[in-house]
């Protein structure tokens, strides 16, 4: 019992390290698409919804509808990069291209193999983040230094996503399924977690639900950082519920990841 728990665990505090390492070397040759890809919806929507619809609706808790937006799109993207990196790109290391296969044969334990991978999924979202940050910078809806200071909160929200979407990964049995948390899971939290309109004008009922999603933590502490809001009041509970959401999932995925790799 006791060597089936320490398989799962990472075996010390550096060897989820080269995992990200090997990840960061086959990325490197496709870096430009990867980072054009996960760019093209949240700059869409950026320019889209922040153009078309800020001309309606004016301003929004007290700035520019764009500049509330923006804020919203960096924690959307950094939830889409990672999630979409660990569903599709980690699923073909562990399934088609049994790469975690070739890895688990040297010393690295199940648990290094995982937290590699969602160290390696948050670093995406991060440049993900940054990058939706930059142009809002570039356009005077943020400060740099607010775009700085956002950084380790969409860090966070990757890892995040990255260990809900490890779960997902656990149990699909292929790409097939994904679609089906994309659809029912993500989609409707880009609209009840107050990245396109503040939270406040959903039903109570609703607003409860949307209070429990893992992206409203996210919008809750990126927003107030971007726009430079005294208004951070709840940061240590949003950051506490986020880290619970990255945590949980990480000891359930290995443990199901153990499962299906011993089939």
């Amino acid at each position: 019992m006791g060597e089936s728990y320490a398989a799962l665990m990472p075996a010390n505090a550096y060897n989820w390290i080269a995992v990200w390492r090997r990840n960061f070397l086959a990325w490197r040759k496709v870096a430009l698409a990867s980072v054009l890809g996960n760019l093209a919806d949240p700059i869409t929507n950026l320019f889209g919804l922040g153009f078309g619809l800020g001309l309606i609706v004016g301003r929004v808790e007290g700035t520019s509808y764009i500049a509330f937006l923006a804020a919203g799109m960096v924690a959307t993207s950094a939830m889409t990069s990672a999630t979409f990196e660990t569903m599709y790109a980690t699923f073909a290391r562990m399934d088609a291209k049994r790469t975690w296969e070739a890895i688990l044969s040297t010393q690295l334990t199940l648990g290094d193999v995982v937290l590699g991978e969602l160290v390696w999924a948050a670093s995406k979202s991060v440049l993900a983040g940054a990058a939706i940050g930059i142009v809002a910078a570039t356009l005077g809806y943020a400060s740099w230094a607010s775009i700085l200071y956002a950084m380790p909160m969409v860090a966070l929200t990757g890892l995040v996503f990255a260990s809900l979407a490890m779960v997902v990964i656990s149990l699909a049995p292929s790409y097939d399924y994904f679609v089906f948390y994309q659809t029912l899971i993500l989609t409707p939290m880009v609209f009840l977690c107050g990245a396109i309109f503040p939270m406040s004008q959903l039903p109570s009922s609703f607003q409860q639900v949307a209070g429990l999603l893992p992206l409203a933590h996210s919008v809750d502490l990126i927003r107030p950082a971007m726009l430079e809001s005294a208004d951070s009041g709840g940061a240590v509970f949003h950051v506490g519920a986020l880290c619970m959401y990255a945590v949980l999932p990480f000891f359930v995925s290995t443990a199901l990841f153990r499962r299906r790799l011993l089939r």
